[in-house]
């Protein structure tokens, strides 16, 4: 047989991207493109025998915060573990371009408070060896990844080198800073920028408790980004936002309407289920519609799981934090902390300083095993575990958190989870108007590992799934890859067609599976974060070349910076 592919991968079943039905085929792939799909394909000089495996494209994770690990760090881990092969960076506002040399320390700290990455991790890890937006994308394009990058640029750094100390301040910009600003995003989107990322959250906050800069920031501040990055001819616009916490949610919407009207930019925006206010989102999404039904490209960014908090001893946060004992053993090391915590008489103190603290959280906080359920059975709730066993949700929780060595975890389901089940998550994501989005890779490193949701898309939503609806294995594999990727102007990608970039996972799909959360200590200054495997994914590629296989990486580091939106192939995809 003569061998006309760079690789091809043998009798896999297809899932193409474009949400039709499976079929079973080779895929091809030539100078790192998709060259051919099809049966009996011409061999390959490496090959992967797909024979009752799944095959997907690359999954695309537009919501993610690496804005500073693609500065140190080659492997985006979690991310690239669960198939992703394409991140988008920039978002919810915050970031570390552009930057000057005496405003680093305030975007730092933004940083460590509103993603929880640890002030010693960045000051460590970050070389700054840029000032401007388009010197930081030279520096992350000179550093080969496992996977490719796309950035946005982020409200706060653009405000801060724009207006300095009153953006901090969360003055009103000039009309001279809003021209400023301008200037900056028009130079941003000429060296490679997808978009821009903004936040109104007042939950945003530095490590001194302020609020993000961006939060109140006008309209007419926001018109003339959006303007000036219309000018180049593309741009994506995310926002987060506190609808719930204006007075007026359907006023805060019209002035989203009002700037995409304007520049003619697409918004996606976040939205997520809470607790307080069960029924919220669905006020959200219907505004959502009536915007999309007139012609409006305003999408909701939603996820599917809980937005998920990790609670223990050896991570940011544990049900007890706030208990005068328990905060007296904080800077002890884990060891010693567990040999305290063990003593009956510091046991007695802790339980009686927590009791009656929050106590409605007890009901969506659950004993996180391995493989983790996201979508658990409210009568296993710590609350409901507790009355059962005669015992307090607090008592319950002390003594499951003193399990292996003091590593238990508690899993909080802080959102998306209102009804005891993840209907809400279901019926945002097959909504005509959402796009996944959400697990925040890079970010919150030491309390949510949200990046892994993926492989909750696969394992749950299409094949696990017994209390409600399940997603077919064409509609989970659309929502991550065609869908996301055409939704920030990247539409090379996405997609198992001739032309499209060889982005391609392999899958064993009936062994597709996601292990416990862990903490590992791999960051610049030996800093923490959680990160979470899978079994499952037989081989990832990026670019035609494998970079995982069977879950361990390679050592192939084929990503690089995606600079500005991609057409679709010349080749027909449809």
């Amino acid at each position: 047989m003569t061998t006309s592919y760079d690789l091809v991968i043998r009798r896999g079943t297809v899932a193409d991207g474009s949400g039709g039905e499976l079929f079973e085929a080779d895929v091809a792939v030539r100078d790192g493109t998709v060259a051919a799909v099809g049966p009996d394909l011409a061999a390959g000089t490496e090959e992967i025998d797909a024979t009752g495996l799944l095959v997907t494209p690359g999954y695309v994770d537009i919501h993610t915060h690496y804005d500073g690990q693609v500065t140190w760090e080659n492997r985006l881990s979690p991310s690239s573990g669960h198939g992703v092969t394409t991140v988008v960076t920039g978002n919810c506002g915050v970031g570390f371009a552009p930057c000057r040399p005496e405003d680093q320390t305030e975007l730092v700290e933004l940083m460590a408070g509103v993603e929880d990455i640890p002030e010693v991790v960045m000051t460590e890890g970050l070389s700054w060896t840029w000032t401007t937006f388009p010197e930081y994308l030279d520096t992350v394009a000179r550093r080969p990844h496992d996977i490719d990058v796309a950035a946005m640029v982020p409200h706060s750094a653009l405000r801060v080198y724009a207006m300095g100390r009153r953006a901090i301040e969360r003055e009103s910009a000039t009309e001279g800073e809003i021209a400023r600003m301008g200037e900056l995003m028009r130079e941003a989107m000429a060296a490679g920028a997808i978009g821009f990322g903004t936040s109104r959250a007042l939950q945003q906050k530095s490590v001194h408790g302020e609020p993000i800069p961006t939060v109140r920031a006008a309209e007419d501040e926001l018109r003339g980004i959006l303007l000036a990055m219309a000018e180049g001819g593309g741009g994506v616009f995310q926002a987060l936002s506190d609808f719930d916490e204006f007075a007026d949610v359907d006023g805060e919407f019209a002035m989203f309407r009002r700037l995409v009207t304007g520049s003619g930019r697409p918004l996606s925006f976040t939205l997520n289920q809470k607790h307080r206010d069960p029924d919220g989102w669905r006020r959200l999404l219907e505004l959502t519609a009536e915007a999309s039904a007139e012609g409006l490209p305003i999408t909701a960014q939603v996820l599917g799981r809980p937005t998920g908090l990790l609670l223990g001893h050896d991570v940011t946060l544990s049900p007890f934090s706030r208990c005068p004992s328990y905060a007296a053993l904080a800077d002890l090391p884990l060891d010693a902390r567990v040999r305290e915590l063990r003593r009956s008489e510091v046991r007695r103190r802790v339980l009686v300083e927590a009791a009656g603290h929050n106590r409605r959280a007890w009901r969506f906080r659950f004993e996180l095993g391995d493989p983790p359920n996201y979508e658990p059975d409210p009568t296993d709730s710590l609350e409901a575990r507790a009355a059962r066993e005669g015992t307090t949700p607090e008592a319950l929780a002390y003594d499951l958190l003193l399990t292996g060595d003091g590593r238990g975890l508690l899993f909080e389901a802080f959102q998306n989870y209102a009804d005891g089940s993840l209907q809400a998550a279901y019926e945002m994501m097959v909504h005509p108007d959402t796009v996944l989005g959400l697990g925040d890779g890079g970010a919150h490193l030491g309390l949510i590992c949200d990046a892994s949701y993926p492989t909750t898309m696969l394992a749950h939503w299409t094949r696990d799934r017994t209390r409600g609806p399940r997603m077919s294995i064409p509609a989970a594999v659309k929502a991550m890859t065609s869908d996301t990727a055409r939704a920030v102007g990247l539409h090379d990608r996405g997609r198992i067609a001739p032309g499209c970039k060889a982005d391609v996972n392999v899958i064993d799909y009936d062994r597709l599976r996601l292990h416990r959360p862990e903490v590992v200590r791999d960051l610049p200054a030996g800093g923490r974060r959680i990160v979470q495997r899978a079994d499952g994914y037989v081989a990832t590629l990026v670019s035609g070349t494998v970079t995982y296989r069977g879950g361990a990486p390679t050592g192939a580091l084929p990503g690089r910076l995606v600079r500005g939106p991609r057409h679709a192939p010349s080749a027909d995809v449809r």
